[in-house]
């Protein structure tokens, strides 16, 4: 299996298929590449260079006991792009993916960027603070994290069978395999390594890392996300993106990847063509 190797001796495996302009696709907690399957294949298939990799602690990548936050994860993304030798590559982050490819901009900037795409992503701030009253209850977050130390398997079962893919909503249908895939990818992540993760994705302030966006953005948030709430998300997240593009998707879940994998890889391509 291909790997990149970072600065800490950490194995970041990753998947690379198709020939064309890069796209790189970076993954929602607590899942690992395997989420992005519909949109790589259906990017691969259509002239684009689409790779996605398994961030630290998920998937196939190493379990690693530090480096757990949002600085390394964008750190290790840096060093899958400068492996691969990429170049105008269009980022796309899905949920902490989203804020996985935020902070790399805030640390790395935008030279070898042409695009930036955010699907149900975290930033700006989830979690509710002073600054940030809008945002989601810490004790929310303290949930998930007792659920992880309590039953982690069952955790996972109860978000694919609840608010993830909206499945607590009347009248919504999401089969048993798609429920099946988030646990069995969320199990394929390191313990420590998902638990450390919540903080990642739930306290990191990303808004000065959007104010350094200086490529075309396209932003795209269902109304109804119950997971990363779309006025905390997509809808800051927009207002704050000189020139941002937001596409709203009408009452979709979170986990737009699949519940709308083929209207989400139908506006992917469509950004990626906008591209002189």
């Amino acid at each position: 299996m291909p790997f990149v190797t970072t600065a800490d001796d950490t194995q970041i495996y990753y998947k690379d298929w198709g020939e064309g302009r890069p796209v790189l696709l970076s993954h929602g907690w607590p899942l690992n590449s395997d989420s992005w399957e519909a949109q790589q294949l259906f990017l691969a298939e259509n002239g684009y260079r689409a790779i996605a990799h398994d961030r630290r602690g998920h998937g196939r990548s190493t379990q690693s006991w530090t480096g757990n936050e949002m600085d390394t994860y964008a750190d290790d993304l840096a060093a899958v792009i400068e492996a691969l030798d990429l170049h105008d590559v269009t980022l796309v982050g899905f949920s902490t993916g989203g804020g996985e490819v935020t902070r790399y901009i805030g640390r790395h900037g935008t030279a070898r960027v042409a695009q930036v795409v955010l699907v149900a992503a975290v930033p700006p701030l989830m979690v509710r603070t002073e600054d940030n009253p809008g945002g989601v209850p810490v004790g929310v977050f303290d949930g998930i994290r007792a659920g992880s130390v309590a039953d982690r398997s069952q955790l996972y079962r109860d978000l694919a069978d609840g608010p993830f893919f909206g499945l607590n909503r009347p009248g919504a249908s999401v089969s048993q395999g798609v429920r099946d895939a988030f646990w069995r990818q969320g199990l394929q992540a390191g313990h420590r390594n998902a638990y450390e993760s919540i903080a990642a994705f739930s306290a990191t302030d990303f808004r000065a890392d959007l104010d350094a966006f200086d490529v075309p953005t396209l932003v795209i948030h269902g109304d109804d996300d119950q997971v990363v709430p779309f006025e905390v998300g997509g809808k800051a997240s927009a207002a704050r993106i000189k020139g941002a593009t937001l596409l709203v998707y009408p009452g979709a879940p979170h986990g737009i990847t699949d519940t709308h994998k083929q209207q989400l890889s139908e506006d992917l391509l469509s950004f990626l063509r906008s591209l002189p």
